[in-house]
């Protein structure tokens, strides 16, 4: 276990639940983003995210879980990724210790090949969640999108006294459509499941304000330090794998070297053959695998 940290922002390297339960105070964090491995197989640097049975993945969640609920505020916000299929796990353990705001669908578009024999899945789901659900940070007004019905068709509202147009704005519903990271994308890292930073953009503008601190235990891409830290938030950011460490101490903490060696952004082949690089093709060959056989 190693910690990083350049003004408020701080890295520990080491495993989630350990550094939890050691490094984190009780009632100490703002808001807690959690995208762990779903358990469906894919590789992680060094690790490979399988468990045993669904129940001994179900029981390793409750534990990090149990100690997130720990540190966070009385008057915090916890957002919890998972699978499809392990969700249900996720939802009947939480609700008994949590108040479960929105039961979010982030909808995404696939241009791979999707399942033949069922209905190939184009979404993950989150769960909002609240320890105390009369008081908690939303800000709606940070986080509106277009009302299409009003800002569109310019439709007239008649339902009360007076007729008005329809709104042209709204805040967003339960269902949201953010594109996947792709390779030609500026913000791609070398990651096998990267969140992107307009989903996290929209979780750290709703539920936090400037000077709260973010928690993510499963940084990975460490996109949701780099976008809190954007937004004037402090982060602090738990990652077990070397290889994602490293992308964590140049987008966040600046660093430009690690050990002897150079930290740079992912150097991509960008050539175009055919209208496509190869490089890429064969990203987004393995990438969509991936999400096919696994979601």
């Amino acid at each position: 276990m190693k910690k990083y940290q350049k003004d408020d922002h701080l890295i520990y390297f080491g495993d989630a639940l350990g550094v939890l339960h050691e490094k984190i105070s009780d009632s100490s964090v703002d808001l807690i983003f959690v995208d762990p491995p779903y358990n469906i197989g894919k590789k992680f640097s060094n690790f490979k995210d399988r468990w045993p049975s669904d129940e001994d993945y179900a029981e390793w969640c409750y534990k990090w879980i149990d100690e997130c609920i720990r540190v966070l505020k009385p008057c915090g916000t916890m957002y919890l990724m998972t699978s499809t299929q392990a969700m249900p796990y996720f939802d009947l353990y939480v609700r008994k210790k949590l108040t479960i705001l929105s039961r979010i669908v982030w909808s995404y578009d696939s241009s791979g090949v999707q399942a033949k024999k069922y209905f190939g899945s184009m979404y993950e789901p989150l769960l909002h969640c609240v320890k105390n659900s009369k008081k908690y940070t939303f800000n709606h007004d940070d986080i509106k999108v277009e009302a299409k019905t009003g800002a569109k068709r310019k439709l007239i509202d008649y339902r009360g006294g007076v007729p008005k147009p329809y709104n042209t704005t709204k805040v967003p519903g339960n269902v949201w459509d953010f594109p996947r990271v792709r390779y030609r994308m500026d913000e791609y890292e070398e990651h096998p499941s990267q969140k992107p930073q307009s989903l996290l953009e929209r979780i750290i503008r709703a539920s936090s304000n400037e000077g709260d601190t973010v928690l993510d235990p499963f940084s990975g891409t460490f996109t949701a330090a780099a976008v809190a830290k954007s937004l004037g938030r402090k982060t602090i950011s738990i990652e077990s794998q070397e290889e994602y460490l490293k992308i964590g101490l140049r987008r966040v903490l600046e660093y430009e070297e690690y050990r002897g060696e150079v930290l740079r952004k992912p150097q991509k082949n960008t050539k175009i053959k055919n209208g496509r690089s190869k490089k890429e093709e064969r990203h987004e060959e393995i990438t969509e695998g991936l999400f096919n056989v696994n979601s």
